[in-house]
């Protein structure tokens, strides 16, 4: 018997298991095809069960080959073995979904495991998680509780892309072949971190005998991400001869474990999975398509262009002068004024005050209200940046309440950016907090928060519950404050920052409505960045601003900075912000910078709705951005000085439709969607290492 969920172009064919071990996945595609074929075991040393693509397994269940679900009760007793315990429930949620539930169950050990498959005609992405319940009455500890895994196939192994780096270097791809063994990444620091994006890309190895990799222009390619924002691992499994390569993940299994009392249930994270046929950027538009059903909106409400203060105040925080610079962030065309950190009690650097969220009255005395009202006078709304994760030990907060931070009994704390983290999951810690955002909330002032996280979780290792479940406790309480938020203040806008892109997942993108990528805003460091973000990751989400720093590893060749278009023109690639010290600049910058924000507000909905295809990569000479709507063409290019002229064959065109260059009057630049797309579209360079190119369709 068979279950098929479509998709938006295809298919996911799923089937019984033998001897009841819950399903097989049997087939993916436009047709359903493209499945892994079913394998038998060829020896004694190995059984069925450890070779065929199974929905979800568990130690136990199969012994040779890994699996998701690794078990151990109180009295010794490990492991389980799954069998399907009712009818398998094939059904239609509220939102056109197609819902799959599988239950499977160990009686012996009294486990019960609910696994769930969705997939949403709104796009080609599956969805998978499960459901544990103890039914036992002991504890039984979850060693390894990862929600299902994706046997992608891959005979001959695959090419695998991934998204790695540090601080100031997110997002970057790197390519790894695996032929045979286990590719292994993740975080142990209690968010996503830095270093690995929780999402990769494989590509067969060998496609109707083409010899292909992760970087191929065309063919078979998926891709598996996981929607969680704590400690997680994510393991590809290329056992020889087994016809797939199977992606798992879920919360990092080598940090901490999950307990489930007596009675208990609890829910993985979702591992989603896309197949799609095509290029990287078809890939892209996959994730994009699925990463718009999670967005409460795309539209400027909830993603208005930020002027924020940072780096033309750090901890000086006065009334007097910020009102100055909303002055200027309004003549240059800002919507929202935000003022990070340095605005409350007696925080004058990083050393101290984190924790005491009340208005340094010493430096302001009649509060920020005065500040609040002048930006909504001057046509802004107004913004607060906070960390209400962190706690100096310099505080009166920490002083009160040193039990707070994450710490494990007898070992001395350790201070990371002079700061310890707070630890959410003991539930007075998490209602203080969420009491904390109510207040600053609640009186309307504030319809911005940029919600930041600005070091590892080093102190986690026990949780004052009970057992080791620090990163899990915390993420959940994470996630139940900020679902609150939405709940309460739908005006706010969330902002989710961690460093840069220390926190950037499915999970994230589901209760906040931009990300800051980086901490890094030197604007070709940032183009970098930004490559690698849209590969993955939406540009309605992808939060970039001005600013007046330096790159840091990628200058131009002949040492020339790069313009305040080109700036511009980076930023205006996602979530258009400022950040540099607009007093410096004189009227005639603010003037062009101005112009420059009016062009991004007549492309924004555009930018953030329309298909995404990358020509070129940063480090090339010359290279350009396309975002393709139902009415209009946005290109975004940039280049290095000397390079020649880019001409650009845009994709996704009506090829019989006529496009014509905005702002030419006459109509002598007008062309079919076929020339555009065989010809190309030459780029005139507007600006001397820049040039924003709109076409309109007519």
């Amino acid at each position: 018997m068979t279950w098929t969920l479509p998709t938006r172009s295809g298919r996911y064919v799923v089937a019984l298991a033998p001897r009841g071990a819950g399903l097989v996945a049997v087939g993916w595609g436009p047709d359903g095809g493209d499945g892994p074929a079913p394998a038998a075991a060829t020896s004694s040393f190995e059984a069925d069960l450890d070779l065929l693509p199974l929905e979800a397994t568990a130690l136990g269940t199969r012994n040779v080959h890994g699996a998701e679900l690794v078990v151990r009760r109180a009295d010794g007793l490990r492991g389980a073995r799954l069998v399907r315990s009712g009818e398998v429930v094939l059904g239609r949620d509220d939102d056109g979904a197609t819902h799959l539930v599988c239950p499977l169950a160990d009686d012996v050990l009294g486990l019960g495991v609910r696994l769930h498959l969705r997939t949403h005609p709104a796009h080609d992405v599956v969805e998978k998680w499960t459901e544990l319940h103890n039914a036992s009455d002991q504890p039984i500890e979850l060693l390894r509780a990862w929600g299902g895994a994706f046997a992608i196939p891959a005979g001959s192994g695959a090419s695998v892309n991934l998204l790695g780096g540090a601080w100031s270097r997110e997002f970057t791809p790197f390519d790894v072949t695996l032929g045979a063994g286990s590719l292994s990444i993740g975080s142990r620091q209690g968010i996503t971190s830095h270093t690995y994006a929780p999402v990769v890309t494989v590509v067969p190895a060998v496609t109707d005998g083409v010899v292909r990799s992760a970087g191929a222009d065309a063919g078979v390619r998926y891709g598996v991400a996981l929607g969680y924002s704590g400690s997680w691992r994510m393991t590809l499994d290329a056992v020889p001869f087994a016809d797939h390569v199977r992606v798992a993940a879920g919360p990092d299994d080598e940090s901490g474990i999950l307990t489930l009392a007596p009675g208990e249930r609890l829910t993985t994270p979702v591992l989603a999975g896309v197949r799609v046929e095509g290029d990287a950027d078809d890939l892209a538009h996959a994730w994009h398509e699925y990463q718009a059903t999670l967005a409460r909106t795309r539209g400027p409400e909830h993603r208005p262009v930020v002027y924020n203060s940072w780096f033309a105040t750090t901890f000086d925080v006065r009334v007097e002068h910020q009102l100055e610079l909303a002055k200027a962030a309004a003549e240059v065309g800002a919507e929202v004024f935000v003022v990070d950190d340095g605005w409350f009690r007696g925080r004058t650097s990083d050393r101290a005050a984190l924790g005491d969220w009340e208005v340094d009255l010493h430096r302001n005395p009649d509060g920020l209200a005065p500040l609040a009202e002048g930006v909504r006078a001057l046509g802004m709304r107004f913004g607060l940046w906070v960390e209400p994760e962190a706690v100096s030990p310099d505080s009166d907060l920490y002083r009160a309440h040193p039990e707070w931070a994450h710490q494990v009994t007898g070992r001395p704390l350790e201070t990371l950016r002079n700061q310890y983290v707070l630890n959410l999951g003991r539930p007075e810690v998490e209602e203080w907090v969420l009491g904390t955002l109510r207040r600053l909330l609640g009186d309307g002032d504030v319809t911005y928060l940029k919600w930041d996280m600005n070091r590892s979780i080093a102190d986690g290792g026990q949780s004052v519950l009970g057992g080791d479940d620090w990163s899990w406790r915390h993420t959940q309480a994470y996630y139940r404050i900020l679902d609150a938020l939405r709940a309460e203040f739908p005006r706010v806008a969330v902002e989710a920052c961690a460093g840069g892109g220390g926190r950037i997942d499915h999970a994230v993108l589901a209760r906040t409505d931009v990300v800051w990528p980086s901490d890094e805003t030197g604007p070709r460091d940032r183009l970098a960045i930004q490559h690698g973000f849209l590969g993955v990751l939406p540009a309605w989400t992808m939060s970039s601003w001005v600013t007046d720093l330096p790159d840091l590893l990628d200058r131009d060749r002949d040492g020339a900075p790069a313009s305040l278009e080109f700036r511009f023109v980076v930023a205006m690639a996602g979530v258009l912000g400022i950040g540099a010290d607009l007093l410096a600049w004189d009227a005639a910058t603010r003037e062009r910078a101005s112009s420059l924000v009016d062009l991004y507000r007549s492309i924004r909905s555009v930018v953030h709705t329309g298909r995404v295809r990358r020509h070129g990569a940063p480090s090339d000479e010359a290279c350009a951005v396309q975002y393709t709507g139902a009415d209009a063409v946005v290109v975004l290019a940039w280049r290095r000085s000397g390079a020649a002229d880019l001409t650009v064959r845009l994709r996704d065109l009506d090829p019989d439709a006529r496009y014509r260059l905005r702002d030419d009057e006459a109509g002598t630049s007008t062309f079919t969607g076929k020339e555009l797309g065989t010809e190309g579209l030459a780029v005139g360079w507007a600006y001397r290492d820049c040039d924003v190119v709109i076409l309109d369709r007519v």
